[in-house]
């Protein structure tokens, strides 16, 4: 089978792009002729298709008067995209396109061309965008549904995306005409919910339950469990308000007997630090950016994993390859979290955004026997084991692309 991939990122930008590529490369290794369109940039890993590639604009900065136009139309109507992948299309003459990411900067001006040629498409929701312009669903500290019902304009009004005001109207634009004309409902046969939060998220919010599919997030399943006895507890990711750490880290500093690693640079990592400096804590590590054979070393001595996020997390792959490791997870109540750790049985569950519960929730860890962290380790393999594994999300994903129209 001949597979095009498209995704804004070709580098490791986030969990989609690290999906995606995992996903590409066990396509691959099952004997199918994998391609991909996506932007250019210095960071991409390595790719026979890159002349198909497109201008990547830093939609965070300004670049002057006539760039920044550019920008603005592209994120509209990506007229170079709408070019080349129809190059692509009919040089590589797929017989599946897999959508991930488009917004921003490829646009829906390449879904016309994949209906034009009749080619059978799916796409894996990695968030909200679908249905929300404000596509993490998250805004001024907390879960955010204003534009629920169409009603995208609240989007300019709150400034949901940026302090900026064109970039907040060019995304309600965008959203007002992807509905008006239905383009990805009329383009994607199978829509790929990585979590049932997500799933009944979107069809609440009005995407077609027909076309909208519930298949677990895979990751690898290491040979033999953590040792752990390092010790401390990890933190794995970005450090944005949407991770909630902020209330996480009131609590722990309140638990010096509980070492804390946290792996990752962010916007709000100077303010993290500070509040534990000023605390006077000297068990909680910022660790800056971690290479990922760093960060498998450190959950390897780990004793738990920790995910304060007070958004509406997808599928977590945090959590997953945490879970793969046998280690406990300690997570907040909220997405599709609860769908990966059960309270009491492979970790813990948290209110979010909440420290005291997190400070209850620490001691309660702390309490806990080696021998009791091991069973919750063994549960969670067990759970990944059941459902995460990746040679059953491969059957499961070309299920999918026969039932969208692949013979």
């Amino acid at each position: 089978m001949r597979i095009l991939h498209v995704n804004k990122f070709f580098d490791l930008h986030g969990g989609a792009e690290v999906y995606m590529q995992q996903l590409i490369r066990a396509q691959r290794q099952a004997g199918h002729d994998v391609h991909a369109f996506s932007t250019r940039s210095v960071k991409n890993l390595p790719s026979g298709d890159e002349k198909y590639f497109i201008t990547r604009y830093h939609l965070d900065r300004s670049d002057g008067i006539f760039t920044d136009l550019q920008k603005a139309v592209n994120f509209l109507w990506n007229i170079e995209a709408k070019k080349s992948f129809s190059r692509m299309l009919d040089e590589i003459r797929p017989d599946v396109v897999h959508l991930h990411n488009l917004y921003h900067h490829i646009s829906t001006s390449i879904l016309p061309e994949i209906r034009k040629r009749n080619i059978p498409c799916v796409q894996t929701l990695h968030d909200y965008k679908l249905a929300a312009p404000n596509y993490d669903m998250f805004d001024h500290g907390a879960p955010c549904e204003r534009s629920k019902g169409g009603r995208y304009y609240n989007v300019i009004l709150h400034r949901c995306l940026s302090p900026k005001l064109s970039a907040n109207v060019l995304a309600a634009v965008e959203m007002y005409f992807t509905k008006a004309t239905q383009t990805y409902e009329r383009t994607v046969s199978v829509f790929l919910c990585p979590s049932r939060f997500m799933k009944e998220k979107m069809e609440d919010w009005g995407e077609p339950p027909g076309k909208l599919r519930y298949v677990p997030n895979p990751v690898d399943l290491p040979a033999a469990p953590a040792v752990r006895g390092g010790g401390y507890i990890l933190s794995v990711g970005r450090l944005s308000a949407i991770k909630g750490l902020q209330s996480f880290l009131e609590a722990a500093i309140k638990v010096p007997e509980l070492p804390v690693k946290i792996a990752g640079r962010g916007p709000e990592e100077a303010s993290l630090k500070r509040m534990v400096e000023q605390s006077g804590a000297t068990h909680i590590e910022f660790l800056g950016f971690v290479a990922p054979d760093e960060v498998r070393k450190l959950r390897h001595r780990a004793e738990a994993i920790i995910l304060p996020t007070i958004s509406y997390e997808n599928a977590s792959l945090t959590l997953l390859e945490g879970m793969a490791e046998g280690l406990p997870c300690l997570a907040t109540r909220i997405g599709g979290n609860p769908e990966l750790v059960e309270d009491g049985v492979n970790g813990f569950l948290v209110n979010p955004n909440d420290s005291d519960d997190w400070l209850r929730t620490l001691r309660r860890f702390l309490a806990t026997t080696p021998e009791v962290r091991t069973q919750m380790g063994q549960k969670g393999r067990e759970k990944v084991q059941k459902k995460h594994l990746w040679h059953d999300h491969l059957k499961q994903i070309e299920r999918a692309y026969h039932d969208a129209g692949v013979r």
